[in-house]
């Protein structure tokens, strides 16, 4: 038994030993940043008509009247159908709290869209028609880019080209060449689309109305990545 043992570990050592040992490959890490400025030419707006009645049914029906008059002044104001989605809708009733007891007051309807606005210069008319023709609140304006995938992609394009420069100078600083791009990581970011909270309420009064004044501004997409690359 002793013997057979012995021959086995004998065995066993040439083989470990035989077991290829890689070196870690030798590299270089950089982050690079490109950032992209635009001006906005597309907009997102929230816009909901609010209808209080003593009973569900009328403040339904009321809801409904307000709304569909929002939405023909939207339409007729060049906005398409597929550009205005409903976001919410509410039916509830409506309390009131005396000496401690609820009463039930009425009920409340609301329904409230998300209209897409492709030309910017309308955006302040479809804002103050909306209230003229029933709607009581307007907010959550954000603005955005129709091609924001071309953007996105030039800002990714600009940070892989910074972090090569930063690769190239590490590279340099130290003696040694670049040999292989290994891998590009990017850092996605979702927080380039510029919101502006606002509201109105209780505006919803017949006649013309000013167009809102509304500034795009401009619009930062940003890309980060991270580079590997093999030196020698």
């Amino acid at each position: 038994m002793k013997l057979a043992m012995s021959l086995i570990l004998l065995s066993a050592v040439p083989a470990f030993a035989q077991a290829p040992i890689k070196p870690e490959t030798p590299v270089i890490v950089t982050t690079g940043e490109g950032v992209v400025k635009k001006a906005p030419d597309r907009a997102f707006v929230a816009i909901a008509a609010e209808s209080r009645a003593r009973t569900a049914a009328e403040a339904q029906r009321l809801n409904t009247d307000a709304m569909n008059a929002v939405l023909d002044k939207i339409k007729a104001l060049g906005v398409p159908a597929d550009a205005i989605q409903t976001t919410g809708y509410t039916l509830q009733p409506d309390f009131e709290y005396q000496n401690g007891r609820q009463n039930l007051r009425g009920y409340i309807s609301r329904n409230q869209v998300e209209v897409r606005v492709d030309t910017l210069s309308k955006l302040g008319e479809i804002m103050a028609d909306a209230v003229g023709t029933g709607a009581t609140s307007v907010g959550g304006v954000r603005f955005d880019l129709k091609d924001r995938d071309g953007a996105e992609a030039e800002a990714m394009r600009l940070a892989v080209r910074d972090a090569r420069r930063r690769a190239d100078a590490a590279a340099s600083g130290a003696g040694v060449k670049i040999v292989q791009v290994m891998r590009v990581d990017e850092q996605r970011e979702m927080n380039d689309i510029r919101p502006m909270a606002m509201a109105t309420r209780g505006l919803a009064a017949p006649g013309a109305q000013a167009p809102v004044p509304i500034e795009g501004g401009e619009i930062e997409i940003r890309s980060r990545v991270t580079l590997t690359v093999r030196i020698e």
